[in-house]
């Protein structure tokens, strides 16, 4: 994919893309501009995390702190030293001049909606002993001056409640992947290429391409919910490991951004599978067309990771070469898709078409105007090289705030997308084959394809002769 380039002018110029800090400004800690944190050290941001008496951290600025923070130091950390300085605001409100009129119970209150805020968007931050032993240190603490009113301590018993009923769901989430997740992984069997009398294809289960757009968009909204800020956050984290196209580190944290590629990697070979897979030229005609129109109807819903994993399949090499079943094809619909996914100017139309689909969501008076699905390749992508353009650090030793407030904001974005409700029925039937059915190893996608279609040139002559010399072998 093409290098995203638009974030510059917004995060700084110069070469290396750092921020541009007068040196006047450099002693400050943290430096604003116009207002806006900018930058500061680890310190001092952890300092701007704590509320006080008379100030609360803005929600942005919380999540933004809370999922950057992971890049310097590990979630358990960053807890003990919100603890530590938590302990010592209490004490300086207890010890101070004018101690005996300080009502500690809003001070109280704020620290454990802080708690409340990190523990329901982070749950996974508090799964080992470590950090849920800091968690209950800190809320001990906190709720010593709650003797005579316990309404600051059944918030906390709510929140840790919330906390572990999430940890627990999550879990089960992750148990659910193990077991799927090497199913995904496998590739096709080498299946025969041409379709059985009894075989099901896609038309058989579902003959209308509305219907099939949605109960894919489904899928989609099901597999996203599995994917939380922290996810994204590992893989800027570990960015070299995208110029390999792998997910590294935790696998329990990266299993479901790999279930969720499989996915997409399943959809594109299924298109391939049922339309290489069918022997008359009129029938894949008919099938090609209908996959046209079901990839229209998820860019009309707002999926666009479905609409590029249909086009892709139909892009990719077995499908591509059937001049004769695509000279049949009506593609002024076809051209039109690949338009929306024209790759030249940074995906300039799809880039378009996102915004206006985000700016539907926004003003929406139905959940089916809130789905916004992007395609997920390109928002990893455009993370990766926001993160990786710009420093983590500026010249003077400062966290680079604003360019990880950028990341948050994109990142947020799509909790808000994955968030949303699918507003469509739920088919079985169709999700089931979607989800299980056979699908073709690119070899057996080759057979099929030259078994419809013969080779017409010296390279697919030689492609297919060694073909079938390993068919003849298995």
């Amino acid at each position: 994919m093409p290098q995203t380039v638009i974030f510059t002018s917004m995060l700084g110029s110069g070469c290396s893309g750092q921020v541009q800090v007068d040196m006047a400004e450099r002693s400050a800690d943290p430096i604003f501009q116009d207002g806006r944190l900018i930058s500061g050290s680890l310190e001092a941001l952890i300092e701007r995390l704590v509320p006080t008496v008379e100030y609360y951290p803005d929600r942005t600025f919380i999540f933004t702190l809370l999922l950057s923070s992971r890049a310097f130091i590990p979630p358990a950390e960053l807890l003990a030293r919100v603890g530590r300085l938590c302990l010592k605001r209490k004490q300086q409100l207890e010890t101070g001049a004018e101690a005996d009129k300080v009502n500690m119970k809003p001070f109280s209150a704020k620290i454990i909606q802080l708690l409340r805020e990190w523990t329901e968007t982070f749950p996974y931050d508090f799964q080992d002993e470590r950090a849920r032993k800091e968690l209950k240190e800190i809320a001990w603490r906190i709720t010593q001056c709650d003797e005579e009113n316990s309404t600051i301590k059944k918030t906390l018993s709510h929140v840790t409640e919330s906390l572990d009923k999430a940890l627990l769901s999550r879990g089960q989430q992750n148990e659910i992947q193990e077991k799927v997740l090497p199913c995904l992984l496998e590739k096709g069997s080498l299946l025969k290429s041409k379709a059985q009398a009894s075989q099901k294809d896609i038309l058989s289960v579902c003959g209308d391409a509305s219907v099939l757009a949605q109960q894919l968009t489904h899928v989609e909204l099901e597999r996203i919910k599995n994917i939380y800020p922290e996810d994204l956050m590992q893989l800027v984290s570990h960015a070299e490991s995208l110029d390999n196209h792998k997910c590294c580190g935790d696998i329990k944290k990266t299993q479901n951004l790999e279930a969720y590629d499989n996915w997409f990697n399943r959809l594109s070979t299924l298109v391939a599978t049922e339309i290489c897979r069918v022997g008359r030229k009129k029938q894949r005609t008919r099938l090609v067309e209908f996959f046209i129109d079901v990839a229209r109807e998820c860019f009309n819903i707002g999926n666009f990771n479905c609409m590029m994993a249909i086009i892709s399949g139909m892009n990719l090499s077995p499908v591509a070469r059937l001049k004769k079943t695509w000279s049949k094809v009506k593609t002024a619909k076809f051209d039109v898709l690949e338009h929306h996914m024209d790759p030249s100017s940074n995906f300039c139309n799809y880039r378009t078409a996102l915004q206006g689909a985000t700016q539907r969501a926004q003003t929406a008076r139905s959940s089916r105007e809130k789905i916004v699905i992007p395609v997920f390749n390109l928002f990893i992508k455009d993370i990766y090289f926001l993160n990786k353009i710009h420093s983590d650090r500026l010249p003077n030793g400062q966290i680079n705030f604003k360019k990880f407030l950028e990341i948050s904001r994109q990142i947020n974005d799509f909790m808000t997308w994955k968030a949303v409700e699918c507003p469509f029925e739920k088919e079985k039937r169709v999700q089931n084959y979607l989800l299980t059915a056979p699908v073709y190893t690119e070899e057996a996608l080759y057979v099929a394809s030259f078994e419809s279609e013969g080779p017409d040139n010296h390279m697919e002559k030689d492609s297919w002769k060694t073909l079938r010399a390993t068919l003849n072998r298995a």
